[in-house]
């Protein structure tokens, strides 16, 4: 029986039904998971009013995604629910892995300190759409949420999108001047518009259960190749909050799914990576690898994100953090272009972005999968030496692949970044790093101070006088600051973090989405306008 109270939300007849107004909404969101709940918050926050249609009326059944990076929980603690996530979540950062019986390997993924959010916490995939869903509630004039609202049809004409919805109601029809389809793998979205992946399919299954015990295994991910109590396969251990634990295992290319999900198949197997009885099954699924995506993500006016759009295999947790990172993308751009701020051509920034961003997820989730499930006798041959030589030798123990977990990609050289000249500090394309500060004399973060607009970062100097409008000014330094002065925020260097990640007598022009879009060592106002015209597509 599921550990989590899943609770039905109220289906509510939609205005349409109702002789209520009809005009064109500014956005619109397919599908309520976390990736469409989070592109709702965040264009709210940007004061964009949006309506979410969902074709259900509850959250995801099953743990689903459970690892959260270190950047999708800065760009949830953006959205406004990092911090509830970290504190029901389980922390961890420490990965090791096991040939047989044996450790062969383990990484530290946050061996610094001076960061607000934790390498990763594990945290079901349930409550963080709980949240989310009750995040949304705050911004009751700008998200309209609609549950048991189904979109059967989608058709794009002269810069419109109408959208027929059904619903317990009847049938209506809605237009938007965006939609964002964040309809999961099976995207309905996307077959209404005739568009389907390319990509790879592996033939390899594995079983995901999620199991309730008492146990006493570390905040940390365990990973085997060959374990004893799984011969000649790989496993996976994870702990989560409740008292659950994810635990994986390799099944065969033969495995029939409807089979192992049984219970009498699946609790023998559990039974012996734990080597007791005392546990209860609280979800199981079969997957299968795949690393896919779309040719592109937007297609006129309407934009794929998630798994909508891409989706790779869970080892190196890319799924779920690639996602939220797509909307982390698109949120600001979309907003701009709603808003009259930027052309409506920034949104193919977007695709070239997002695009990079998954072709280095699938990549790298392609190799692990290829490590993992070696397909040819030199794969196999190349696999079983690292893992033997791992024993002794430290450079055969950095090439086991059981997953490079997400990190954020470099957006270095793509269109909105402006190149600079200089080395040190960060380059453009970056996101920012994180760094404890003092703001008004209080304990705070550097990160708590962008993401709302476009920010210029100036480390241990003075910016240049005549800024562009609108452009806030974040000014950091080791000692106090002086006089207040509209649209400048002073904070202190508390222990020189700031400097020795980001250079001092450096600027940096910040994007909404906290990458760095351009960086200075002397510039004048001119420069940096000109880096900002870039940033906002408007070359």
């Amino acid at each position: 029986m599921p550990r989590y109270e899943y609770n039905r939300f109220p289906y509510r007849t939609p205005p349409e039904l109702t002789g209520g107004p009809a005009g064109q909404h500014k956005a619109v969101i397919i599908g309520a998971g976390p990736v469409g709940l989070a592109a709702a918050v965040d264009l709210a926050q940007r004061g964009v009013p949006v309506v979410v249609l969902d074709d259900n009326n509850v959250v995801s059944i099953g743990s689903r995604a459970i690892c959260w990076s270190k950047r999708t929980l800065e760009i949830f603690d953006r959205l406004g629910i990092g911090e509830r996530m970290v504190d029901k979540g389980v922390t961890w950062k420490v990965g090791r892995l096991f040939h047989r019986d044996r450790e062969v390997w383990n990484f530290d993924l946050l061996p610094e300190e001076g960061h607000k959010m934790p390498a990763f916490i594990n945290l079901q995939q349930y409550y963080v759409e709980q949240y989310l869903v009750e995040r949304a509630a705050d911004f009751p004039e700008l998200i309209d949420l609609r549950w048991n609202n189904k979109v059967a049809s989608i058709e794009q004409k002269g810069g419109d999108v109408r959208l027929g919805v059904e619903t317990p109601d009847g049938h209506y029809h809605m237009d938007a001047a965006w939609v964002i389809a964040c309809d999961g793998a099976r995207s309905p979205a996307r077959a209404m518009l005739g568009l389907d992946f390319a990509g790879q399919v592996f033939e390899e299954r594995f079983l995901i259960a999620d199991v309730e015990m008492k146990a006493d295994f570390p905040s940390e991910r365990w990973f085997w190749f060959e374990p004893p109590f799984h011969n000649g396969q790989s496993a996976l251990l994870h702990k989560q909050p409740d008292n659950i634990y994810r635990i994986d295992l390799q099944l065969g290319p033969d495995a029939d799914p409807d089979e192992e999900k049984k219970p009498e198949n699946v609790i023998p197997r559990i039974e012996k990576v734990i080597g007791h009885a005392d546990f209860e099954l609280d979800w199981v699924s079969v997957y299968t690898f795949q690393c896919r995506r779309l040719e592109r993500f937007v297609h006129d006016r309407v934009i794929f994100a998630g798994d909508s759009a891409h989706i790779v295999s869970p080892f190196g947790a890319r799924g779920g953090n690639g996602g939220i990172q797509d909307i982390d993308n698109l949120g600001w751009k979309l907003a701009m272009v709603v808003q009259g701020e930027a052309p409506a051509s920034l949104i193919a920034s977007y695709d070239e972005e997002r695009i990079h961003g998954t072709d280095e997820n699938i990549l790298n989730s392609a190799r692990s999968t290829s490590f993992m499930t070696p397909k040819s006798a030199m794969e196999r041959i190349f696999r079983d030496s690292v893992l033997e030589l791992s024993a002794d030798h430290d450079f055969a123990r950095r090439l086991v692949n059981s997953g490079r977990l997400s990190k954020p990609c470099s957006l270095a050289g793509f269109s909105l970044q402006t190149p600079c000249g200089h080395a040190g500090g960060l380059a453009p394309g970056a996101v920012m790093a994180d760094a404890p500060v003092l703001a008004e004399g209080a304990g705070d973060w550097l990160l708590n101070h962008a993401g709302g607009g476009f920010v210029l970062l100036a480390v241990d100097c003075d910016p240049p006088i005549g800024l562009p409008a609108g452009l806030h000014v974040v000014q950091v330094s080791a000692g106090a600051g002086g006089e207040a002065v509209e649209g400048v925020t002073r904070l202190v260097d508390v222990d020189g973090t700031v400097a020795a990640r980001y250079g001092a007598g450096r600027l940096y022009l910040v994007r909404p989405d906290q990458h760095i879009a351009a960086a200075f060592e002397h510039p004048d106002a001119h420069e940096i306008a000109a880096a900002m015209t870039r940033a906002m597509g408007r070359e």
